[in-house]
């Protein structure tokens, strides 16, 4: 069975980029190496890891600055080329910004940085990173001030027919009403994947959801779905 290496990129700011090192490399097992913002070189990697965190201190707008960093010339030509990328949280809006994925964000209705758990309806499990997922509602983590998705009618249209929305704020049995929503983000969006289902975008924390020390695995079926892939 093929396993494909991670590549993990570090901006000035990241503070979760060794939460993913220790999840997929310490608790899965997957090779996995750090991607310094200013290298240009992604080390063989398979599968790009863009974290959370506060990118050159969300100056401008979250996601703004990191967007030209020398390494995302690389990870832009990587995910052009079928590259399979994961932004979470802070890397989630890289992505927007990167215009690797459509729409945009802004902060969260409530105006309040929001940490807890929350839960996940899985919108589909055919594409690369939930085709191993068992469940129908995953509980994972969230922390973010800015997480609140917003996208023109025309764009949320193509999202929900192409089958790009991976992931809904929801509750523990499922419903996507307004009350589940952290954020405030339309359609509860929580995750979303781009036309080709290489990228991935999502604000809540999968690597904060792979220890059993935290008595929750669910982040785990997120990563095994992107490993799966390769052995096809």
């Amino acid at each position: 069975m093929k396993s494909p290496k991670f590549g993990i990129v570090v901006y000035p700011g990241s503070n979760c980029d060794h939460d993913a090192y220790y999840a997929v490399k310490k608790q899965l097992g997957f090779d996995a190496d750090f991607l310094w913002h200013k290298e240009k070189d992604l080390k063989n990697s398979d599968v790009i890891i863009l974290p959370g965190g506060f990118s050159y201190g969300d100056y401008l707008r979250t996601g703004a600055v990191a967007r030209f960093s020398p390494i995302m010339d690389k990870v832009f030509n990587f995910a052009e080329t079928g590259g399979i990328v994961i932004g979470i949280c802070n890397g989630f809006q890289i992505l927007l910004e990167s215009n690797l994925l459509p729409g945009c964000m802004i902060q969260n209705e409530t105006l309040k940085f929001i940490c807890r758990d929350v839960y996940l309806k899985v919108e589909t499990k055919s594409s690369i990173f939930s085709s191993d997922i068992k469940k129908d509602i995953l509980r994972i983590p969230v922390a973010h001030g800015e997480g609140n998705y917003y996208a023109d009618e025309n764009t949320l249209s193509e999202l929900n027919a192409n089958s790009q929305i991976l992931f809904r704020y929801s509750s523990e049995t499922g419903d996507t009403g307004k009350l589940f929503n952290p954020n405030g983000s339309l359609e509860n969006i929580a995750g979303i994947l781009n036309k080709r289902g290489n990228i991935l975008g999502m604000m809540p924390h999968p690597e904060r959801a792979c220890d059993n020390s935290l008595r929750n695995t669910d982040g785990e079926s997120i990563f095994y779905s992107v490993v799966k892939s390769f052995n096809y």
